[in-house]
Order: C-alpha cells, then structure tokens, then sequence
C-alpha cells in the first residue's frame, strides 16, 4: 500500500496544541511503504478542496461530519452506527498518548471481570502499540497517513500517526526535577501496590543522572515531605533510604497528597529543569478534600504558574481510573497503568529517564476531510481531548508536551462517496517549540487511491492499530453483535486475527492483545 506523507513547516504562524507527555509509548522508526510528498495540499489538488484550520470560525469542533456536498447537504445516514449529521469536515484533537486504560483493562480481564465500559478509551488501546512511522532528524513531527476498506461498504479506517525523534538521538538533555507523590494507605497494601512502586522507584533512582534532582513526599490521612529536592550525585544513598522507608498506613488523603507534592514541586523548582509530578496513587480518595475539582484547580493553577506537570501511575485492581485520567489532564500530563513487575520496568525505569526531555510543547492535531470524497468520519476515542476547530492556531488554548521516541496515532472510521476518487484527507500537528515557544506545522495527504483493499490485508501497524481499536469498541458495548466500528469482527474472530498477527510479528504485545481479547471473549 502506498503511503503519502508531506511534510509542510509553517513555522511564523502562532497556534496551540494538544497534549502529549512525557512517557509515551515509543517506536523504532523506518517504513517500508513508498513515500509520495508535496510541497503543499493546494499545490495538487486545486484551491476547491478543504485544509486544515481555515481562517474563519466553523463551529465548536465537533469530530463528525455527514454531508451530502461541500455547502454541507446532509447525506444518507443510514448503516452509520453512532455517526450523527454535521456540517463540518475538520477534526481537532489534543495529542494524547495516554496508556492507563488498557493496562487496566488487561488487568481487570485477567481477574476474570469486564471492564467498565466507562474506563475504555479506545485512543489509549491504539497508542499502546508501537508503531513505525518515519522519524524526524531533528525536533517536531513526521506526520504518516495510511488507511484500508472495512468490508462494510463504502467504509474505511483512516490512520493518523505522528512522531518524533527516536530517543537514541537524544543530546544534552535538560535536568529533571522530579516530586514522586506517593500513596501509602492501606489499600497500598495489597500486592503489587506499594511494594511494585518501591522496588522501581529505587531501580529508577540509579537510572537518573547526577545533575538530576528527586524529592519524595507520601500520603495516606495527612501528606509529609520525607525527601525534599535533592540533588542526585553522592546522595543516592539518601534517596534509596526514604524510599525503603515507605511502609501503608491507613486512608486516602489524595488532595492532601496533590497539595503538599506541588508545593515541595514549587520550592524545589530548578529554572532550566524539567519540573514534573508524578503522582504513584490507586486513586481511590476516602477523607479529606474528595472533591476531584479542587484537586484539579491546584493543579492547574501550578501548572500555569510554574510550567509543572503531572504523570500519573496507577496501581491495584481497584483503581480511580476517572480520577487519575483528569487530574493528568488538568496537569498537562499523561497515565500510565501498572499491574506487574515488567509493567512497572517499562514505565519507570526504561520511559521515565528517557523521555524526560521535551521536544514539543502544546501539540494538537487537526484533519480535513475532502467533502467531494467523504461522506461522513467519526474519530475513534478522544472523547476528553476535542479542541474547537477555530482554536487549531489559538496559542492561548492549553495543549501538552511530547517527547523524544514517541508516537502518537489517531483513527478515523471515514464514508468515501461512491465513485469518489482523489484526495482524502489533509492531516496537521502544530506545536510550540519547547525552549522558544515559536510554531511549527507538518502536513500529510492521502488518497483514495492509497486506501489497502482490506483492513487485515494492510501493513502490520494499520492492522495492531484496528484490532486495538475494535477491542475497546467491543468493551464499550460487550453484549452486542459486531459494534459501532465498521467492520467490526465478533471478538472469537477478532481473538484469532491477533493470534495470526502475534505469530507472524512476533510481537509480545501483541500476543498480550490476542490472551485479552480471548479473555473477553470468554467472559462475554
């Protein structure tokens, strides 16, 4: 199949983004689909077809659009599960590379329980895979996009991928300054809680380097400051201490937590530093300040002050899931989910000193869609992260932070119009450069001539990405046949399309989606 990637910097035009974070999943770069660029959109199709965030206002940023033409006729809906009519044919996102959903899930299936459909978002299934996008020499974006016909008619699935350096380029980074808010109540108690965040915050701790800074504070009824900032170097020995000395008391106090770790974030704050929380929590507040937007306002308010962060990590088979996903939100950060020793590994010994530097701040994507070829689109999953169309270059609108290594994928559920042919779709990621805060755009195209002639005959990163993506469509309505996706398999189908895919790639990531969506099929 042949992919159209453009690559289009902009960089005098002001914008804002949307949120990316500091742990993402990462990827190997390189493809082996041939490459077709342009130097515009316009400069191959004419001035008639749409692109990304025009000038004018075009409503609240809504991610349908069913129209019949380019004035937006309304077309026939029918056979669109879950598709509503709208006029619009751009969709604006905030870059989201969330995890914590999944490994939830994952976690709650291999208990022998369904998750609940109110914690399954399905962008945060299709970004736990790695994918393989082109990279780019330097900071900012590739943008990739590719897609395939579904074997419902007239429907495919359109895939947005976005990347950024590979972390073996990283250079001189800047220090971290890190405040490890940790929960310690007695449901930390519970195996694979408390005693998992121990055992890799320390093996973290001698991962960091010697001009980095840590600072510890706990929570369970009241918070304290058992390390405040400290300067690595010859005083790791200090740090494996207060870490050893975390044992669980009794309940949740998570706003006195979120209260007491911004302020020793604030009073620790090194200028030229990466200044970040990251708050280790089940999520589960029982006393104290419960109310999730007093927590949430601090944080923001510290945020917009003093540029800190928030990631969240989530622990036990109980777990906020809510909770945690908005606290990061508001924080200008990500989750991430950790249910064993491999997962915990991953996070924080392996992403977390990694990616602590930032290669794009305030990152949102924005997809046009061709009215004289599409009929109707749907993102799949981004529900919390919509951003109004019109405020695409509105710098003022918050966005998030992306690093190097990461990847970002987005999936769209597109109605070409019988008989259309020629251009598709234009995508757009605009961010602010981390230490200027200048823009910069990049572009990509695809046609319809590029669409692969079935969804599981494409290449191996468009297929993790729809079997992903129908897995969290099934989970959010587990008892009905097929699901809102088109095309969508049963899930004993869907099971067996991964297994084949698992043994062909011989991805272990794969074969964890394969045994999940097994476990779901047993359980449904």
């Amino acid at each position: 199949m042949k992919r159209y990637r453009t690559r289009r910097p902009i960089g005098a035009l002001l914008a804002l983004a949307a949120a990316g974070g500091l742990l993402l999943t990462g990827c190997t770069g390189g493809g082996d689909a041939d490459q077709g660029t342009k130097e515009s959109a316009a400069d191959s199709r004419g001035d008639s077809a749409p692109m990304p965030a025009p000038d004018r206002p075009r409503g609240e940023g809504e991610q349908r659009y069913d129209g019949g033409t380019a004035t937006g006729e309304a077309g026939d809906t029918e056979g669109s599960p879950g598709i509503a009519p709208d006029p619009d044919h751009l969709s604006t996102f905030a870059l989201d590379v969330d995890t914590a959903s999944y490994g939830y899930a994952r976690r709650t299936l291999s208990e022998g329980r369904l998750p609940d459909p109110s914690t399954v978002r399905p962008e945060e299934f299709v970004n736990s895979f790695r994918q393989d996008y082109d990279r780019p020499d330097g900071d900012g974006f590739t943008v990739t996009v590719d897609g395939a016909r579904t074997g419902e008619e007239g429907w495919s699935l359109v895939r947005v991928g976005l990347a950024t350096r590979s972390a073996e380029q990283e250079g001189e980074r800047p220090p971290a300054a890190l405040t490890f808010v940790i929960d310690i109540s007695g449901s930390m108690a519970e195996p694979g809680r408390l005693d998992l965040a121990k055992e890799s915050l320390g093996t973290m701790t001698d991962r960091l380097r010697d001009d980095d800074s840590v600072a510890i504070v706990t929570f369970s009824d009241e918070a304290e400051t058992v390390l405040p900032m400290t300067r690595l170097g010859d005083r790791r020995g200090r740090v494996h201490d207060a870490i050893d000395s975390l044992e669980p008391t009794d309940s949740t106090n998570l706003g006195a937590g979120v209260e007491t770790g911004y302020d020793t974030a604030v009073e620790g704050r090194r200028e030229g530093a990466t200044n970040r929380v990251v708050l280790v929590s089940d999520a589960l507040a029982n006393t104290g300040d419960t109310d999730a937007d007093a927590i949430l306002e601090r944080i923001a308010d510290e945020r917009r002050e003093h540029g800190i962060t928030l990631f969240g990590v989530g622990v036990g088979s109980d777990y906020g899931d809510a909770l945690m996903e908005r606290l990061a939100d508001k924080g200008d950060g990500h989750t991430a989910y950790v249910s064993d020793t491999e997962d915990a590994r991953e996070v924080f010994s392996e992403q977390l000193p990694r990616h602590i530097e930032l290669t794009a701040r305030d990152a949102k994507a924005q997809v046009a869609f061709d009215p004289e070829t599409v009929a109707e689109f749907r993102l799949v999953g981004y529900d919390n992260r919509q951003v109004a169309d019109e405020d695409f270059r509105d710098d003022r609108v918050d966005g998030g932070e992306v690093g190097p290594g990461h990847t970002v994928t987005a999936l769209y559920a597109v109605r070409v119009r019988p008989g259309a042919d020629g251009h598709l779709a234009t995508a757009t990621v605009r961010w602010l450069d981390p230490r200027t805060r200048a823009p910069h755009e990049e572009s990509g195209d695809v046609e319809t001539g590029a669409l692969a002639d079935s969804v599981w005959g494409a290449d191996r990163g468009l297929r993790v990405t729809a079997a992903a993506a129908y897995f969290a469509d099934a989970l959010r309505a587990p008892y009905d046949d097929g699901g809102a996706l088109p095309g969508a398999p049963r899930l004993g189908e869907l099971a067996e399309r991964a297994d084949a895919l698992a043994d062909r790639t011989e991805d272990p990531d794969v074969g964890q989606l394969a045994e999940a969506v097994r476990q779901a099929d047993r359980l449904t």
